[in-house]
């Protein structure tokens, strides 16, 4: 299968949630107790499970690390530059302005997976333990002076976080998994990501986007185009190669997270605009993620 057909079955898997939500009417309920089930159960046991099984350098997962931060950043500070097109509308810039920057999990494990596997896997969990905290803190910041605890609240009991701190913890005190346990993960980790991806197709929303589309557009680009170049830059810099390079790329080309729609309508901003900017950046990314493989397969 060439590169740019890698993807094919995962973007399959989401437009196979959109038309179930669609066509089923198996109701709001249905997919909200799916995605509580792969978020707080199936994927915090895919992370613990990748991660306590692979063996991790950690003398290059510094630099890994550091390449996601460049990437992020460099999305933060494009974004900032949206802020005259919004004109005097301060709020749907803030709730607009994590659209260049937040990164869906989902799929992010999935393409891990399909490219390296369970060392794929690991590698992105090490980049969402480390990116999430930082991604949450940025929003909140730009939406509100106030609400801090709220969110460190989160961070701390956020599951992907969780999951990848206690893999790691088992990881480097050299114990193996007992079979049962070890069977029992590896279950749970199968069901994970088609479900997962199900439940991104689902909540997409091609509504909610109307008047000046210019700073729509201008995040869409950062996010899809501007981001992963980024990373890309920074990876090549600071020398990496294999998993950690392939991966810190394909995690600059994630389209943004569902949570991004959660905390604007939390915090007063605007959820319709975010709920299209999810979405189409998630439609998006059908046709950017492939062409940012077939240029790591080139390089």
């Amino acid at each position: 299968m060439s590169s740019a057909l890698v993807l094919l079955p995962d973007f399959a898997l989401i437009l196979l949630g959109f038309g179930l939500r669609r066509v089923m009417h198996l109701g709001d309920h249905f997919w909200s107790g799916l995605e509580k089930l792969v978020y707080f159960v199936l994927f915090p046991a895919l992370l613990f499970y990748a991660i306590a099984r692979t063996r991790i350098d950690f003398a290059a997962a510094a630099p890994f690390v550091l390449s996601g931060v460049a990437a992020m950043g460099g999305g933060m500070l494009l974004g900032l530059l949206a802020r005259p097109l919004f004109g005097p509308r301060p709020m749907v810039f803030a709730s607009q302005f994590q659209c260049a920057y937040r990164f869906n999990s989902y799929i992010g494990l999935a393409v891990a997976a399909k490219l390296h596997g369970e060392a794929g896997i690991a590698a992105m969990g090490i980049l969402i333990g480390a990116m999430v905290p930082i991604a949450n803190l940025a929003s909140v910041w730009m939406l509100a002076r106030h609400g801090q605890l709220g969110v460190m609240r989160e961070i701390a009991r956020n599951p992907l976080i969780l999951g990848t701190l206690a893999g790691l913890l088992f990881n480097l005190s050299g114990a193996a998994l007992p079979e049962v346990a070890g069977q029992f993960l590896a279950r749970l980790s199968e069901a994970s990501i088609a479900l997962g991806l199900l439940a991104v197709g689902a909540a997409l929303k091609l509504r909610g986007e109307s008047g000046n589309h210019l700073p729509s557009a201008f995040l869409l680009g950062v996010k899809l185009l501007a981001v992963p170049a980024i990373a890309w830059g920074a990876a090549r810099t600071l020398g990496l190669k294999g998993v950690y390079f392939d991966v810190v790329v394909m995690f600059g080309a994630l389209p943004t997270a569902s949570s991004a729609y959660i905390l604007a309508m939390r915090m007063g901003g605007d959820g319709a605009g975010v709920a299209w900017l999810i979405s189409a950046t998630t439609l998006g990314a059908m046709l950017t993620m492939p062409i940012w493989l077939v240029a790591l397969g080139a390089a």
